[in-house]
């Protein structure tokens, strides 16, 4: 990167007392702001946070006035510069109006800093910077203007209210290439300078800098809608801060209530009154600066924003920048938050899983660690938990029938039931010798056995399954045939070919085909439709495969089979 500071020319206008200590810092390539306050000692701030007084004499009157003469006439917004640099000069006044204090800000031309985001800026699409302050929005902000004008060969308008973006003056600073600047004469009248700048000077691109009242977001979409490329910063440090600022919510579609019919409520999974994006976004692209080398790109915001509405975590691209300056970008898929309804698993058997807590159930794909996470370690893992982790501590139950079939060989399954007739269960385990403890205390439970209308109507349940986020299978009644198939399947073993008729009852080829049904129905509404994920379902045969497809098209999704008889099955997929 190539950076132009005219650095000589900020020092000149300090006192002599000060500009000589500047001069001779070891740290003067780094400074970044010197403060001046009335009756205070001077105060100068570097690149690496660290701050250092520059003299042990407070600033007087006399100080402040040697360097408001040497720099340009202060506007509305408190703001001066420096003519024909990026020099930023901005006062403090008391209740009179007179200046009682200065913040001198550095200013940077630094060439090459959007390496970044060249790729985004090429597709003439428009795009909104965020980040606190300091972070360098405006450096941005001028070196997309230059590229625009001199790479991209377009005609770019900068609204520079401050001047902060092309320096003070009547001539623009170098930094900004063949890009026009319009001077604003009073920061309220900003909305209007990028209306005018729209219709009499034919741009292709504007840049505006800190968007920040309802009539400036009301003008950017006006430009934006008139096939402009917009490249603009907001105030926010995420795009969530914008969608909860009612001022700027504009900018990424704005926000409002809309109430659901009780069909489309249980399809979504969500209450009836939900939140939605009440418009396309004014900006395409959304960029969250979050350190000087480390930026977090959305690449939709209509997506991002639907996603955030309705409690998911957004695809996103996190982009660094090494020293040498090579960029990595790193790749999100959307995470599930943990607080949502849980999926509740039809017991079935699946020949290809490997343990009984991977058993080809309907499972969501793996989910990403947090999104801040994520943007400061670049680091990905899978919140699925490993199937070898070893089990500890039995819990002892009240009854001694209760610890039942366990051996020196077998690790048991702590079993926990919930609506399930004891006796019955009780029965089962015996009958059949499973490796199963039953236990009455969740936190040690490696599954849960429900009965399913328990399971639906009990918020309790619902609660308690999301809080400790153990596996449940369910039970459509408190039948022995209905309990083995539930303990078989949890601990992955095989139906008997041929079983007793006192012991068990297998399922009619009717039944078989509801359990298929209800289940490609349960991964619609409660993981394809709410969370936006595939769902895998179980091996079925053609016929009943047949009947899930035509279901799924009920709810105009798309799903295809895959995989070698008799493995082959449903992947259904979001819309």
């Amino acid at each position: 990167m190539q950076i132009t500071n005219d650095l000589q020319k900020f020092l000149d206008i300090f006192p002599p007392e000060i500009q000589q200590v500047l001069e001779q810092h070891p740290q003067k390539d780094n400074l970044i702001e010197v403060i001046l306050d009335l009756g205070r000692l001077p105060e100068a701030r570097f690149l690496d946070e660290q701050a250092e007084y520059l003299s042990q004499t407070p600033i007087t009157h006399e100080q402040l006035k040697h360097c408001i003469d040497r720099v340009g006439r202060f506007g509305a917004d408190n703001r001066a510069g420096i003519e024909q640099t990026l020099h930023r000069i901005s006062a403090i006044r008391n209740r009179s109006g007179d200046i009682i204090g200065l913040t001198c800000r550095v200013g940077r031309a630094v060439y090459g800093t959007i390496s970044m985001i060249r790729d985004l800026v090429e597709t003439g699409r428009s795009i909104l910077m965020l980040g606190r302050p300091g972070v360098g929005k405006t450096t941005a902000l001028r070196e997309i203007a230059r590229v625009l004008a001199d790479e991209l060969n377009k005609r770019v308008v900068i609204i520079d209210t401050s001047n902060e973006i092309a320096g003070d003056g009547d001539v623009p600073h170098p930094a900004i290439g063949r890009a026009r600047r319009m001077q604003v004469a009073r920061p309220e009248l900003q909305y209007q300078v990028m209306i005018e700048a729209v219709e009499n000077h034919m741009p292709q691109a504007i840049v505006i800098d800190e968007i920040g009242t309802e009539m400036e977001a009301f003008a950017a979409r006006s430009i934006a809608e008139r096939g402009v490329q917009l490249v603009g910063t907001a105030h926010g440090n995420q795009i969530e801060n914008l969608i909860k600022n009612p001022t700027l919510c504009d900018l990424v579609g704005g926000i409002q209530s809309v109430t659901l019919g009780d069909e489309e409520a249980r399809r979504r999974g969500s209450q009836k009154s939900v939140l939605e994006r009440k418009a396309p976004p004014t900006f395409d692209i959304a960029v969250e600066m979050l350190e000087r080398q480390c930026w977090v790109v959305h690449e939709s915001v209509a997506e991002t924003v639907d996603s955030l509405l309705r409690g998911h975590q957004p695809h996103l691209q996190v982009r660094t920048m090494s020293e040498s300056g090579q960029v990595t970008i790193t790749r999100t898929d959307p995470s599930v938050p943990m607080q949502r309804r849980p999926v509740f698993y039809e017991p079935s058997y699946s020949p290809d899983s490997n343990g009984w807590r991977k058993t080809g159930q309907i499972l969501p794909f793996p989910q990403m660690q947090d999104r801040d996470e994520l943007a400061h370690l670049t680091k990905r893992s899978a919140v699925a938990e490993s199937p070898d982790q070893p089990f500890v501590q039995l819990e002892q139950l009240d009854s001694v029938s209760d610890n039942l079939a366990l051996t020196d060989e077998v690790t048991p399954l702590r079993l926990y039931p919930y609506g399930i007739r004891h006796n019955l269960l009780v029965n089962a385990i015996q009958r059949l010798n499973l490796p199963v403890v039953l236990t009455r205390d969740i936190e040690s439970a490696d599954a849960i056995l429900a009965l399913r209308s328990h399971a639906r109507k009990h918020s309790n349940f619902r609660r308690m399954v999301c809080d400790h986020q153990v596996p449940v299978y369910t039970i459509k009644a408190n039948t022995v045939s209905a309990i083995t198939h539930a303990l078989r399947s949890c601990l992955q073993m095989n139906e008997p070919e041929t079983t007793d008729a006192m012991e068990l009852h297998t399922h009619s080829n009717g039944e078989d085909e509801i359990d298929a049904l209800e289940e490609a129905r349960v991964a619609v509404e409660e993981v394809v439709i709410p969370f936006g994920q595939p769902v895998e379902l179980l091996p079925r045969s053609a016929h009943v495969r047949k009947m899930q497809h035509e279901l799924v098209e009920h709810y105009r999704l798309k799903s295809h089979s895959f995989g070698e008889e008799p493995k082959r099955r449903l992947r259904i997929y979001p819309a």
